[in-house]
Protein backbone atom coordinates (compact mmCIF):
# COMPACT_ATOMS: atom_id res chain seq x y z
CA UNK A 1 0.00 0.00 0.00
CA UNK A 2 1.86 3.02 -1.22
CA UNK A 3 1.63 6.72 -0.17
CA UNK A 4 -0.67 7.60 -3.43
CA UNK A 5 -2.69 4.89 -3.06
CA UNK A 6 -4.13 4.55 0.20
CA UNK A 7 -7.30 3.42 0.39
CA UNK A 8 -8.02 5.86 3.33
CA UNK A 9 -6.95 9.39 1.18
CA UNK A 10 -9.61 11.79 1.45
CA UNK A 11 -11.47 13.14 -1.19
CA UNK A 12 -13.57 16.09 0.12
CA UNK A 13 -13.05 18.33 2.93
CA UNK A 14 -15.90 19.42 5.60
CA UNK A 15 -16.21 19.33 9.21
CA UNK A 16 -17.08 22.01 11.51
CA UNK A 17 -16.22 25.66 11.67
CA UNK A 18 -13.55 26.61 14.59
CA UNK A 19 -13.72 27.58 17.44
CA UNK A 20 -17.13 25.44 17.49
CA UNK A 21 -14.84 22.68 16.20
CA UNK A 22 -13.06 22.69 19.31
CA UNK A 23 -15.80 22.80 21.63
CA UNK A 24 -16.94 20.02 19.82
CA UNK A 25 -13.74 18.02 20.50
CA UNK A 26 -13.88 19.07 24.09
CA UNK A 27 -17.68 17.52 24.65
CA UNK A 28 -16.81 14.07 22.70
CA UNK A 29 -13.30 13.89 25.01
CA UNK A 30 -14.75 14.41 28.22
CA UNK A 31 -17.21 11.64 27.06
CA UNK A 32 -14.87 9.64 25.66
CA UNK A 33 -12.49 9.85 28.67
CA UNK A 34 -15.54 8.54 31.23
CA UNK A 35 -16.19 5.70 29.14
CA UNK A 36 -12.57 4.52 28.62
CA UNK A 37 -11.95 5.47 32.41
CA UNK A 38 -14.94 3.75 33.78
CA UNK A 39 -13.72 0.64 31.31
CA UNK A 40 -10.26 0.33 32.79
CA UNK A 41 -10.53 1.76 36.68
CA UNK A 42 -12.10 -1.57 38.01
CA UNK A 43 -9.11 -3.87 36.85
CA UNK A 44 -7.13 -2.52 39.84
CA UNK A 45 -9.72 -2.91 42.60
CA UNK A 46 -10.83 -6.10 41.32
CA UNK A 47 -8.99 -8.09 44.19
CA UNK A 48 -10.01 -5.80 46.68
CA UNK A 49 -13.79 -6.66 45.66
CA UNK A 50 -12.93 -10.37 46.03
CA UNK A 51 -12.01 -9.95 49.28
CA UNK A 52 -14.95 -7.70 50.66
CA UNK A 53 -17.62 -8.97 48.86
CA UNK A 54 -16.30 -13.08 48.98
CA UNK A 55 -16.17 -14.00 45.50
CA UNK A 56 -13.49 -16.22 43.70
CA UNK A 57 -11.02 -14.26 41.74
CA UNK A 58 -12.10 -16.34 38.47
CA UNK A 59 -15.69 -14.56 39.28
CA UNK A 60 -14.87 -11.56 40.29
CA UNK A 61 -13.62 -10.79 36.58
CA UNK A 62 -17.66 -10.53 35.66
CA UNK A 63 -17.30 -6.98 36.69
CA UNK A 64 -15.28 -6.17 33.71
CA UNK A 65 -16.91 -9.15 31.20
CA UNK A 66 -20.61 -7.53 31.96
CA UNK A 67 -19.47 -4.46 31.33
CA UNK A 68 -18.04 -5.10 28.16
CA UNK A 69 -20.73 -8.06 27.35
CA UNK A 70 -23.32 -5.60 27.54
CA UNK A 71 -22.15 -2.48 25.71
CA UNK A 72 -20.41 -5.28 22.85
CA UNK A 73 -24.51 -6.63 22.71
CA UNK A 74 -25.91 -3.14 21.76
CA UNK A 75 -23.56 -1.00 19.88
CA UNK A 76 -24.62 -2.34 16.02
CA UNK A 77 -28.34 -1.82 17.07
CA UNK A 78 -27.79 1.54 18.58
CA UNK A 79 -25.77 2.67 15.25
CA UNK A 80 -28.54 2.26 13.53
CA UNK A 81 -31.02 3.58 16.15
CA UNK A 82 -28.86 6.72 15.98
CA UNK A 83 -28.79 7.29 12.18
CA UNK A 84 -32.97 7.69 12.88
CA UNK A 85 -32.78 9.58 15.67
CA UNK A 86 -29.70 11.53 15.14
CA UNK A 87 -26.19 10.90 16.66
CA UNK A 88 -26.61 13.94 19.21
CA UNK A 89 -29.68 12.70 20.52
CA UNK A 90 -28.52 9.31 21.17
CA UNK A 91 -25.04 10.51 22.77
CA UNK A 92 -26.59 12.71 25.37
CA UNK A 93 -29.26 10.23 26.16
CA UNK A 94 -26.80 7.38 26.81
CA UNK A 95 -24.58 9.53 28.93
CA UNK A 96 -27.68 10.65 31.34
CA UNK A 97 -27.99 6.89 31.63
CA UNK A 98 -24.66 6.38 32.73
CA UNK A 99 -24.57 9.16 34.68
CA UNK A 100 -27.87 7.66 37.25
CA UNK A 101 -26.22 4.34 37.10
CA UNK A 102 -23.02 5.21 38.36
CA UNK A 103 -24.28 6.78 40.94
CA UNK A 104 -25.98 4.36 42.34
CA UNK A 105 -22.90 2.37 42.54
CA UNK A 106 -22.72 3.97 45.97
CA UNK A 107 -24.88 1.85 47.36
CA UNK A 108 -24.20 -1.58 46.27
CA UNK A 109 -23.36 -3.82 48.78
CA UNK A 110 -23.31 -7.19 47.48
CA UNK A 111 -22.59 -8.57 43.95
CA UNK A 112 -25.54 -9.16 42.18
CA UNK A 113 -26.48 -5.41 42.68
CA UNK A 114 -23.03 -4.51 41.50
CA UNK A 115 -23.42 -6.33 38.54
CA UNK A 116 -26.86 -4.98 37.49
CA UNK A 117 -25.37 -1.33 37.84
CA UNK A 118 -22.57 -2.31 35.85
CA UNK A 119 -24.71 -3.68 32.95
CA UNK A 120 -26.72 -0.28 33.24
CA UNK A 121 -23.81 1.53 32.60
CA UNK A 122 -22.33 -0.10 29.79
CA UNK A 123 -26.08 0.55 28.20
CA UNK A 124 -25.58 4.19 28.35
CA UNK A 125 -21.80 3.80 27.43
CA UNK A 126 -23.01 1.91 24.32
CA UNK A 127 -25.77 4.49 23.47
CA UNK A 128 -22.92 7.70 23.01
CA UNK A 129 -20.00 5.29 21.92
CA UNK A 130 -22.08 3.78 18.99
CA UNK A 131 -22.22 6.98 17.15
CA UNK A 132 -18.80 8.69 18.45
CA UNK A 133 -17.21 8.03 15.95
CA UNK A 134 -19.45 9.00 13.45
CA UNK A 135 -19.31 12.74 14.92
CA UNK A 136 -16.04 12.91 15.05
CA UNK A 137 -15.78 11.93 10.84
CA UNK A 138 -18.57 15.21 10.75
CA UNK A 139 -16.40 17.53 13.53
CA UNK A 140 -12.95 17.08 11.44
CA UNK A 141 -11.88 17.90 8.12
CA UNK A 142 -11.52 15.00 6.01
CA UNK A 143 -8.17 15.93 5.70
CA UNK A 144 -7.45 16.17 8.98
CA UNK A 145 -9.01 13.00 9.97
CA UNK A 146 -5.98 11.06 11.01
CA UNK A 147 -4.79 13.74 13.03
CA UNK A 148 -8.47 14.06 15.16
CA UNK A 149 -8.37 10.33 15.83
CA UNK A 150 -4.83 10.47 17.02
CA UNK A 151 -5.78 13.51 19.42
CA UNK A 152 -8.98 11.12 20.39
CA UNK A 153 -6.26 8.53 21.25
CA UNK A 154 -4.39 10.58 23.36
CA UNK A 155 -7.87 11.44 25.16
CA UNK A 156 -7.98 7.94 25.83
CA UNK A 157 -4.78 7.32 26.65
CA UNK A 158 -4.75 10.10 29.43
CA UNK A 159 -7.95 8.17 30.60
CA UNK A 160 -6.34 5.19 30.51
CA UNK A 161 -2.88 6.60 32.33
CA UNK A 162 -5.25 8.31 35.48
CA UNK A 163 -7.42 5.51 35.97
CA UNK A 164 -5.15 2.58 37.35
CA UNK A 165 -3.48 5.38 39.50
CA UNK A 166 -7.49 6.69 40.64
CA UNK A 167 -7.90 3.22 41.31
CA UNK A 168 -4.84 2.11 43.31
CA UNK A 169 -6.08 5.62 45.38
CA UNK A 170 -9.66 4.94 45.88
CA UNK A 171 -8.91 1.03 46.68
CA UNK A 172 -6.21 2.17 49.32
CA UNK A 173 -7.70 5.17 50.82
CA UNK A 174 -11.87 4.95 49.94
CA UNK A 175 -15.03 2.49 49.73
CA UNK A 176 -14.09 0.19 46.81
CA UNK A 177 -17.61 1.50 45.38
CA UNK A 178 -16.33 4.96 44.57
CA UNK A 179 -14.15 3.47 41.29
CA UNK A 180 -17.57 3.39 39.87
CA UNK A 181 -18.33 7.05 40.27
CA UNK A 182 -15.52 8.71 39.48
CA UNK A 183 -15.91 8.99 36.25
CA UNK A 184 -19.42 10.39 36.36
CA UNK A 185 -18.78 14.21 36.43
CA UNK A 186 -17.21 14.03 32.89
CA UNK A 187 -20.58 12.76 31.68
CA UNK A 188 -21.68 16.20 33.10
CA UNK A 189 -19.42 18.26 31.39
CA UNK A 190 -19.81 16.38 27.89
CA UNK A 191 -23.64 16.77 28.67
CA UNK A 192 -23.22 20.75 29.19
CA UNK A 193 -21.43 21.17 25.62
CA UNK A 194 -23.64 18.55 23.66
CA UNK A 195 -25.21 22.01 21.83
CA UNK A 196 -22.15 22.39 19.68
CA UNK A 197 -21.85 18.83 18.60
CA UNK A 198 -22.96 18.30 14.76
CA UNK A 199 -26.51 18.88 14.59
CA UNK A 200 -28.68 15.60 15.22
CA UNK A 201 -29.24 14.60 11.06
CA UNK A 202 -32.30 12.43 11.33
CA UNK A 203 -32.09 9.81 8.58
CA UNK A 204 -35.07 8.06 6.42
CA UNK A 205 -34.49 4.64 7.93
CA UNK A 206 -36.94 2.55 8.78
CA UNK A 207 -37.18 0.27 11.76
CA UNK A 208 -35.32 -3.14 12.38
CA UNK A 209 -35.86 -3.26 15.62
CA UNK A 210 -36.09 -7.13 14.88
CA UNK A 211 -32.37 -6.90 13.63
CA UNK A 212 -31.34 -5.03 16.81
CA UNK A 213 -32.64 -7.91 18.88
CA UNK A 214 -31.25 -10.60 17.34
CA UNK A 215 -28.04 -8.86 16.56
CA UNK A 216 -27.64 -8.33 20.43
CA UNK A 217 -29.00 -11.94 21.43
CA UNK A 218 -26.52 -13.37 18.98
CA UNK A 219 -23.59 -11.90 20.45
CA UNK A 220 -24.66 -12.84 23.88
CA UNK A 221 -25.16 -16.74 22.53
CA UNK A 222 -21.44 -16.81 21.89
CA UNK A 223 -19.87 -14.87 24.13
CA UNK A 224 -21.65 -16.63 27.58
CA UNK A 225 -21.39 -19.56 26.12
CA UNK A 226 -17.64 -19.30 24.66
CA UNK A 227 -17.55 -18.59 29.32
CA UNK A 228 -19.44 -21.18 30.24
CA UNK A 229 -18.10 -23.74 28.35
CA UNK A 230 -14.51 -23.52 30.12
CA UNK A 231 -16.10 -24.33 33.48
CA UNK A 232 -16.22 -28.26 34.68
CA UNK A 233 -19.30 -27.23 36.01
CA UNK A 234 -21.39 -26.24 32.54
CA UNK A 235 -19.66 -27.25 29.63
CA UNK A 236 -22.71 -28.74 27.98
CA UNK A 237 -25.19 -25.97 28.66
CA UNK A 238 -22.11 -23.44 27.17
CA UNK A 239 -20.85 -25.86 24.13
CA UNK A 240 -25.06 -25.64 23.22
CA UNK A 241 -25.09 -22.13 23.34
CA UNK A 242 -22.07 -21.10 21.75
CA UNK A 243 -23.21 -23.30 19.02
CA UNK A 244 -26.86 -22.05 18.77
CA UNK A 245 -24.54 -18.59 18.36
CA UNK A 246 -22.97 -19.74 16.00
CA UNK A 247 -26.30 -21.13 14.11
CA UNK A 248 -28.37 -17.49 14.98
CA UNK A 249 -25.21 -15.74 13.50
CA UNK A 250 -25.44 -17.33 10.16
CA UNK A 251 -29.08 -17.03 9.90
CA UNK A 252 -28.31 -13.05 10.78
CA UNK A 253 -25.70 -12.76 8.39
CA UNK A 254 -27.61 -14.16 5.52
CA UNK A 255 -30.30 -12.05 6.67
CA UNK A 256 -28.55 -8.94 6.96
CA UNK A 257 -27.41 -9.69 3.31
CA UNK A 258 -30.87 -8.39 1.82
CA UNK A 259 -30.97 -5.73 3.55
CA UNK A 260 -29.99 -2.24 2.11
CA UNK A 261 -28.71 -0.79 5.35
CA UNK A 262 -27.69 -3.60 7.89
CA UNK A 263 -27.41 -3.58 11.41
CA UNK A 264 -24.25 -6.14 10.96
CA UNK A 265 -22.87 -4.42 8.61
CA UNK A 266 -21.93 -7.16 6.38
CA UNK A 267 -21.70 -4.83 3.01
CA UNK A 268 -18.83 -3.34 5.14
CA UNK A 269 -16.87 -6.56 6.17
CA UNK A 270 -17.46 -7.96 2.52
CA UNK A 271 -14.69 -5.65 1.88
CA UNK A 272 -11.80 -7.69 2.55
CA UNK A 273 -9.86 -3.92 3.74
CA UNK A 274 -12.17 -3.67 5.92
CA UNK A 275 -13.01 -7.26 7.16
CA UNK A 276 -9.09 -7.73 7.34
CA UNK A 277 -8.67 -4.75 9.36
CA UNK A 278 -11.55 -5.14 11.59
CA UNK A 279 -10.05 -8.48 12.32
CA UNK A 280 -6.92 -7.08 13.15
CA UNK A 281 -8.21 -4.50 15.52
CA UNK A 282 -10.51 -7.59 17.53
CA UNK A 283 -7.13 -9.53 18.37
CA UNK A 284 -4.66 -6.36 19.00
CA UNK A 285 -7.74 -5.07 21.24
CA UNK A 286 -8.01 -8.59 22.85
CA UNK A 287 -4.17 -8.82 23.57
CA UNK A 288 -4.19 -5.09 25.11
CA UNK A 289 -7.06 -6.53 27.86
CA UNK A 290 -5.34 -9.56 28.83
CA UNK A 291 -2.17 -7.98 29.52
CA UNK A 292 -3.82 -5.15 31.48
CA UNK A 293 -6.25 -7.69 33.29
CA UNK A 294 -3.70 -9.85 34.45
CA UNK A 295 -0.89 -8.06 35.68
CA UNK A 296 -2.29 -6.36 38.69
CA UNK A 297 -3.05 -10.04 39.52
CA UNK A 298 0.27 -10.53 39.14
CA UNK A 299 1.86 -7.47 41.01
CA UNK A 300 -0.34 -8.22 43.48
CA UNK A 301 -0.14 -11.58 44.29
CA UNK A 302 3.12 -12.51 42.90
CA UNK A 303 5.29 -9.51 43.34
CA UNK A 304 3.80 -8.56 46.47
CA UNK A 305 2.94 -5.06 45.39
CA UNK A 306 0.02 -2.80 47.08
CA UNK A 307 -3.05 -1.89 45.11
CA UNK A 308 -1.87 2.07 44.83
CA UNK A 309 1.62 0.82 43.94
CA UNK A 310 0.08 -1.39 40.96
CA UNK A 311 -1.71 1.46 39.49
CA UNK A 312 1.74 3.43 39.31
CA UNK A 313 3.30 0.31 38.26
CA UNK A 314 0.82 0.31 35.35
CA UNK A 315 1.36 4.03 34.10
CA UNK A 316 3.89 3.97 31.36
CA UNK A 317 1.63 1.35 29.32
CA UNK A 318 -1.11 4.09 28.73
CA UNK A 319 1.66 7.32 29.00
CA UNK A 320 3.88 5.97 25.99
CA UNK A 321 0.18 5.62 24.42
CA UNK A 322 -0.39 9.27 25.23
CA UNK A 323 2.78 10.01 23.32
CA UNK A 324 2.42 7.49 20.30
CA UNK A 325 -1.31 8.04 19.28
CA UNK A 326 -1.02 11.64 17.84
CA UNK A 327 1.84 11.22 16.01
CA UNK A 328 1.03 7.85 14.68
CA UNK A 329 -2.24 9.42 13.94
CA UNK A 330 -0.65 12.31 11.79
CA UNK A 331 1.13 10.41 10.01
CA UNK A 332 -1.75 7.95 9.05
CA UNK A 333 -3.01 10.66 6.76
CA UNK A 334 0.30 10.06 5.05
CA UNK A 335 1.63 7.21 5.22
CA UNK A 336 -0.48 3.43 4.33
CA UNK A 337 -1.65 1.76 7.69
CA UNK A 338 0.59 -1.67 7.14
CA UNK A 339 3.97 0.35 6.65
CA UNK A 340 3.07 1.95 10.25
CA UNK A 341 1.52 -0.83 11.96
CA UNK A 342 3.22 -4.04 11.48
CA UNK A 343 6.71 -2.94 12.23
CA UNK A 344 4.78 -1.81 15.19
CA UNK A 345 3.26 -4.72 16.04
CA UNK A 346 6.81 -6.69 15.73
CA UNK A 347 7.72 -4.18 18.81
CA UNK A 348 4.50 -4.83 20.61
CA UNK A 349 5.84 -8.63 20.49
CA UNK A 350 9.00 -8.00 21.96
CA UNK A 351 7.77 -6.19 24.51
CA UNK A 352 5.52 -8.94 25.77
CA UNK A 353 7.91 -11.65 25.23
CA UNK A 354 10.03 -9.55 27.31
CA UNK A 355 6.87 -9.06 30.24
CA UNK A 356 6.02 -12.71 29.60
CA UNK A 357 9.55 -13.73 31.38
CA UNK A 358 10.15 -11.36 33.28
CA UNK A 359 12.56 -12.01 36.41
CA UNK A 360 10.83 -11.58 39.80
CA UNK A 361 13.97 -9.18 40.56
CA UNK A 362 12.91 -6.74 37.70
CA UNK A 363 11.81 -3.67 39.78
CA UNK A 364 9.74 -0.78 38.73
CA UNK A 365 12.22 0.30 36.41
CA UNK A 366 12.32 -2.90 34.47
CA UNK A 367 8.31 -3.27 34.14
CA UNK A 368 8.09 0.07 33.42
CA UNK A 369 10.25 0.09 30.08
CA UNK A 370 8.72 -3.49 29.11
CA UNK A 371 5.00 -1.67 29.18
CA UNK A 372 6.20 1.44 27.19
CA UNK A 373 7.83 -0.59 24.56
CA UNK A 374 4.71 -2.95 24.45
CA UNK A 375 2.26 0.05 24.09
CA UNK A 376 4.88 1.84 21.38
CA UNK A 377 4.48 -0.88 18.98
CA UNK A 378 0.81 -1.20 20.05
CA UNK A 379 0.25 2.68 19.46
CA UNK A 380 1.92 2.26 16.29
CA UNK A 381 -0.72 -0.22 14.38
CA UNK A 382 -3.91 0.86 16.17
CA UNK A 383 -4.32 4.47 15.16
CA UNK A 384 -3.73 3.71 11.67
CA UNK A 385 -5.64 1.18 11.74
CA UNK A 386 -8.46 3.06 13.11
CA UNK A 387 -8.10 5.87 10.61
CA UNK A 388 -8.55 3.26 7.84
CA UNK A 389 -11.84 1.54 9.19
CA UNK A 390 -13.24 5.06 9.71
CA UNK A 391 -12.03 6.53 6.63
CA UNK A 392 -12.89 3.78 4.10
CA UNK A 393 -16.56 3.28 4.33
CA UNK A 394 -19.17 6.04 2.65
CA UNK A 395 -19.97 8.76 4.87
CA UNK A 396 -23.57 7.56 4.97
CA UNK A 397 -22.49 4.28 6.82
CA UNK A 398 -19.68 6.54 9.18
CA UNK A 399 -21.96 5.22 12.10
CA UNK A 400 -21.81 1.47 11.47
CA UNK A 401 -18.21 1.45 10.63
CA UNK A 402 -17.52 3.39 14.18
CA UNK A 403 -19.71 0.84 15.89
CA UNK A 404 -17.97 -1.99 14.69
CA UNK A 405 -14.35 -0.30 15.67
CA UNK A 406 -15.91 0.34 18.67
CA UNK A 407 -17.22 -3.05 19.07
CA UNK A 408 -14.15 -4.66 17.99
CA UNK A 409 -12.75 -2.78 21.05
CA UNK A 410 -14.95 -4.43 23.36
CA UNK A 411 -15.22 -7.65 21.85
CA UNK A 412 -11.78 -8.26 22.09
CA UNK A 413 -11.97 -6.45 26.13
CA UNK A 414 -14.69 -8.79 26.45
CA UNK A 415 -12.67 -11.70 25.15
CA UNK A 416 -10.04 -10.89 26.92
CA UNK A 417 -11.17 -10.94 30.39
CA UNK A 418 -13.15 -14.45 29.98
CA UNK A 419 -10.15 -15.96 28.99
CA UNK A 420 -7.90 -14.48 31.98
CA UNK A 421 -10.99 -15.54 34.31
CA UNK A 422 -10.49 -19.05 32.85
CA UNK A 423 -6.85 -18.96 33.47
CA UNK A 424 -7.04 -17.74 36.84
CA UNK A 425 -9.83 -20.05 37.61
CA UNK A 426 -7.35 -22.89 36.38
CA UNK A 427 -4.54 -21.46 38.40
CA UNK A 428 -2.67 -20.14 35.28
CA UNK A 429 -3.22 -16.44 36.02
CA UNK A 430 -0.39 -15.60 37.81
CA UNK A 431 2.53 -16.37 35.29
CA UNK A 432 3.52 -16.11 31.87
CA UNK A 433 0.12 -17.62 30.13
CA UNK A 434 -2.25 -14.49 29.63
CA UNK A 435 0.69 -12.52 28.09
CA UNK A 436 1.56 -15.29 25.97
CA UNK A 437 -2.15 -15.78 24.69
CA UNK A 438 -1.71 -12.17 23.49
CA UNK A 439 1.13 -12.64 21.57
CA UNK A 440 -0.71 -15.30 19.51
CA UNK A 441 -3.40 -12.80 19.05
CA UNK A 442 -1.05 -9.93 17.53
CA UNK A 443 0.71 -12.43 15.60
CA UNK A 444 -2.52 -13.00 14.56
CA UNK A 445 -2.74 -8.99 13.54
CA UNK A 446 0.62 -9.37 11.79
CA UNK A 447 -1.04 -11.93 9.07
CA UNK A 448 -4.16 -10.17 8.86
CA UNK A 449 -2.16 -6.71 8.31
CA UNK A 450 0.26 -8.32 5.64
CA UNK A 451 -2.71 -10.18 3.86
CA UNK A 452 -4.72 -6.63 3.48
CA UNK A 453 -1.32 -5.42 2.08
CA UNK A 454 -1.63 -8.09 -0.48
CA UNK A 455 -5.49 -8.26 -1.80
CA UNK A 456 -5.11 -4.18 -1.68
CA UNK A 457 -2.53 -4.52 -4.01
CA UNK A 458 -3.69 -7.52 -5.96
CA UNK A 459 -6.41 -5.40 -6.67
CA UNK A 460 -5.21 -1.75 -7.92
CA UNK A 461 -2.69 -3.66 -10.27
CA UNK A 462 -5.88 -5.58 -11.73
CA UNK A 463 -7.44 -1.84 -11.96
CA UNK A 464 -4.04 -0.23 -13.25
CA UNK A 465 -4.11 -3.01 -15.71
CA UNK A 466 -7.73 -2.99 -17.08
CA UNK A 467 -7.84 0.95 -17.28
CA UNK A 468 -4.62 0.38 -19.36
CA UNK A 469 -6.29 -1.71 -22.28
CA UNK A 470 -3.96 -4.92 -20.73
Amino acid sequence: MSKASAPDQPSVQDGLPMPRRAWAVAAISFGMALFVMDGNIANVALPTIARELKVSEGAVTNVVTIYQLVMVMVLLPFAALGDRLGHRRLYQSGLVLFFATSAFCLFVDNFVELLVLRAGQALGAGMALSVTAAMLREIYPAHRLGSGLGFNSVIVASAAAVSPTLGGFVVAHLAWQYVFVLAAPLALLSLLLGRVLPEPHVRSVANDYAGGVWSALTVALLIIGLQLSTHSSSIAAGIAMALAGVISAVLLVRRERRRERPILPVDLLAKPVFGLSLLAAIAVFCAIGAVMIALPFRFEQTLGYAPDEVGLLLLPFPLTFLVVSPLAGGLSDRIAPTKLGVPGLFVAISGMILLAFMPQDAGPVGIAWRLSLTAAGLGFFLAPNSRLLIGIAPKDRAAAAGSALSTSRVLGQTMAAAAVGVLLSFGMGLGPAPIIFAIGLAVLAVVCSLVRYGTYHAQHVAKDAADSGL
